[in-house]
């Protein structure tokens, strides 16, 4: 399933994050002592960030990317799963993304990827000096990427679910939670993005790449759906979408997926 380029199709590649906050960033733009215990740094940023209005949510230079999921449609497979290994450093997460982009060039969907995850992995991308050469060609190496690239809002290459719904509009954004939950999918399971950081300091790094792959899933999920909206899938064509990711899924051991599957009743 994707669009087609030529004759070949291509891949789709849906995509989400999980972020905490960058300590030893937040240690070196505050001069705070190396001893000062990552909780305390953690809340001294939080605590200015509130005394700006803010919330606890920090700006999103300030994020660290701790787990990368993505589900990959190409040929007749379908593949949900985490970059890297639990142990792996930011950089090496975010160079596998731009990796795949590298080698597939594939459409890129997400929910508030425009928002919040690129804009995150371009910022960290910078901090580790990484290149990502074909995500920003916006033309000058390849003449297509000048009418439909990854960094235009208005282009498809990149389809951000939750802005495009809402027509562009941020009054009209919708949570993925709720959307997903809505359409009788099975929503978050287990956490929300409100929690990675609690559980990143109890060691919950498996956790977290557990409840980002479900996050995931939810979105190809929507997409699947918003291909019908869009008349880009016929009816039984989305069932048998479906019912591919459920298979996949069924053939998986993993408890996350096996109660995400108890939430998603067959149709």
């Amino acid at each position: 399933m994707g669009r087609e380029r030529g004759s070949a199709v291509i891949p789709t590649l849906v995509f989400d994050i999980e972020t905490i906050p960058d300590i030893e960033g937040l240690r070196r733009l505050h001069g705070l002592d190396g001893s000062l215990p990552d909780r305390d740094v953690a809340e001294f940023a939080f605590a200015r960030r509130r005394a700006t209005g803010g919330g606890d949510f920090l700006p999103l230079h300030l994020h660290r990317v701790v787990a990368i999921a993505c589900v990959l449609r190409e040929a007749d497979t379908v593949r949900v799963w985490s970059l890297g290994s639990a142990s792996d450093g930011e950089a090496d997460l975010i160079r596998r993304f731009f990796d795949g982009i590298e080698k597939y060039t594939p459409q890129l969907v997400s929910w508030n990827g425009g928002g919040f995850d690129l804009p995150v992995l371009h910022y960290r991308s910078l901090v580790h000096g990484l290149c990502a050469a074909r995500y920003w060609d916006m033309g000058e190496d390849d003449r297509e990427f000048r009418f439909n690239n990854y960094i235009n809002r208005y282009h498809t290459r990149h389809l951000d679910l939750m802005d495009l719904l809402a027509m562009f509009q941020p009054r009209a954004y919708a949570p993925l939670d709720e959307m997903a939950k809505l359409c009788g999918f099975p929503g978050k399971l287990g956490m929300d993005g409100s929690e990675v950081w609690n559980a990143w300091q109890q060691g919950g790094i498996g956790q977290i790449r557990a409840y980002c792959e479900t996050d995931v899933a939810n979105t190809y999920l929507m997409y699947l759906r918003a291909q019908c909206l869009r008349g880009a899938l016929e009816r039984d064509r989305y069932a048998a979408e479906c019912e591919l990711l459920r298979a996949t899924l069924s053939r998986s051991g993993e408890p996350h997926w096996r109660e995400f599957l108890d939430a998603w009743p067959p149709t």
